[in-house]
């Protein structure tokens, strides 16, 4: 289990990661509503992912990294 509250630096890299992904998106010229149409995820599951508000799941850290042609590690490098 997770420790709570989680330390700081879990959400401040949860941030950099949606930072990542948005950084990738715009490189991309795909709207949140593009992107999650190339992954076959929810626009608002991108949104959330961006917005650091929920911790990502691997599988759709996964379908965005394909959808965009980058590296997951692209995603993920804080």
């Amino acid at each position: 289990m997770p420790t709570d509250p989680l330390p700081d630096w879990v959400p401040a890299r949860r941030r950099a990661v949606g930072d990542n992904v948005r950084a990738a998106r715009t490189r991309a010229g795909l709207t949140q509503e593009g992107l999650a149409g190339r992954a076959g995820i929810d626009r608002k599951t991108v949104n959330r992912i961006e917005q650091a508000t929920h911790s990502p799941l691997l599988d759709h850290l996964l379908l965005i990294a394909d959808a965009l042609d980058v590296p997951l590690a692209d995603l993920v490098r804080t």
